[in-house]
C-alpha cells in the first residue's frame, strides 16, 4: 500500500467516524432532552439539552485526541481509556434510561444502537489508526531503509566511480609520465645520435680538409716540380735551340763565306746555287751588281731575288719590333 492509499483510508476512517459521532450526538440530544425536561426542576427545563451536549462533547474530545495520539504513535495512558468508556457508558445509559424506566425492552434495544455504535466505532477507529500508524511507521522505516540502502549503494557507486576515475587518472598520469620519460629518452638518444653524426661529420670534414690540403700541397709540389721541369726543359730547349741556331748561323756563315769567297763566277751557276749565293750576298749587305757577279745571273734577276728576301724579312722585323 502506498502513501496515497493510506491517506485515502485515513480520510475514509475520519469521515465515517465523524458521521457516526455526529449522528450519535444528534440522536442522543433528541433522545435525552425530553428525559431531562421531565426530571428537571420546574422553570429549569431549558437546561435539559446541556447534559447530553456535555457528554457528547466529552465523546468528541476523546475521539479527536485519540485520533491525534494514534497518528503520532503516542499513548495517553489509562485516563483516556477511562474517559472513553465512561462517556460511552453515560451516553448508553442516558439513551436507554427512558425506555428502561418504562420497561420497554424494544426501546432499550433501539436506543442502545447509536451509543454502542459510537463506543465500538471509537475503539475500532483507534485500533485502525494505530494499525495505520504502525503500518505507516513500518513503511516509512522500510522506505528510509531502502532510501539509505539506495543512498549507500549510490555512495558506493560514487566511491567506486571516483576510485575508478582516480585509478584511471593515476594510470593516465603513469602512462603520461612513462610517455614523457620515453620521449625524453628518445630525445636524448636522438641528440646523442645527432651529436655523434655532427662529430663524425666534423671529423670527416676535417679529414677531407686535411686530405684536400695534402692534395693541394701535393698538387702544388707537383706543379712546382712540373714548372721546374718545364723551366728546366725550356732552358735546355732554349739552350739547345740557341746552340742549334749558333751552329746553323755558323754553318750558314761558313756557307755564306764559302759562297762569297769564290769571287766572280766564270759561268752561270745553277738556279738553286744562284739563289743561295744571292741570299748570302743580301744577308752580307753586298750590292746587286756584286751579287750578280758572284752568281753569274743578270742584275734584274738578282734584283727580283733581293726584293723577295726583303719582303720575306719584313714580317720578321715587324714581329721583332
Amino acid at each position: 500500500m502506498n502513501s496515497v492509499q493510506i491517506r485515502s483510508a485515513e480520510r475514509a476512517l475520519s469521515v465515517g467516524t465523524w458521521l457516526i459521532v455526529g449522528g450519535a450526538m444528534l440522536f442522543s440530544i433528541l433522545t435525552v432532552t425530553p428525559l431531562m425536561e421531565r426530571h428537571s426542576p420546574k422553570g429549569w427545563e431549558w437546561t435539559a439539552p446541556i447534559l447530553p451536549l456535555v457528554v457528547d462533547a466529552a465523546v468528541v474530545i476523546v475521539v479527536r485526541l485519540d485520533s491525534v495520539l494514534a497518528a503520532l504513535g503516542g499513548d495517553g495512558g489509562r485516563w483516556p481509556i477511562a474517559l472513553r468508556w465512561m462517556t460511552g457508558g453515560m451516553t448508553l445509559a442516558l439513551n436507554i434510561a427512558d425506555s428502561a424506566l418504562k420497561k420497554d425492552l424494544v426501546g432499550v434495544a433501539v436506543h442502545s444502537v447509536a451509543p454502542l455504535l459510537l463506543i465500538v466505532t471509537a475503539e475500532t477507529g483507534l485500533a485502525y489508526r494505530r494499525a495505520i500508524t504502525t503500518a505507516r511507521t513500518a513503511r516509512e522505516a522500510q522506505q528510509l531503509a531502502e532510501r539509505r540502502e539506495r543512498e549507500q549503494a549510490a555512495e558506493e557507486r560514487r566511491e567506486t566511480q571516483e576510485r575508478r576515475r582516480r585509478e584511471e587518472r593515476e594510470h593516465a598520469a603513469l602512462l603520461a609520465r612513462e610517455q614523457r620519460e620515453h620521449e625524453a629518452l628518445l630525445a636524448r638518444e636522438q641528440t646523442a645520435r645527432e651529436e655523434a653524426a655532427r662529430r663524425e661529420e666534423r671529423e670527416a670534414r676535417e679529414r677531407r680538409e686535411q686530405m684536400r690540403e695534402q692534395q693541394q700541397a701535393e698538387r702544388e709540389r707537383l706543379e712546382r716540380e712540373a714548372a721546374q721541369r718545364r723551366e728546366l726543359e725550356t732552358r735546355e730547349r732554349e739552350a739547345r735551340e740557341r746552340r742549334e741556331r749558333e751552329r746553323e748561323q755558323q754553318q750558314a756563315e761558313r756557307e755564306r763565306q764559302a759562297l762569297l769567297s769564290g769571287g766572280p763566277a766564270e759561268e752561270k751557276q745553277g738556279e738553286e746555287q744562284a739563289r743561295a749565293t744571292v741570299r748570302a750576298a743580301c744577308e752580307a749587305g753586298l750590292s746587286i751588281r756584286q751579287a750578280a757577279e758572284l752568281c753569274g745571273w743578270s742584275t734584274g734577276w738578282v734584283t727580283a731575288r733581293y726584293q723577295e728576301h726583303r719582303d720575306a724579312a719584313k714580317p720578321v722585323l715587324e714581329a721583332v719590333t
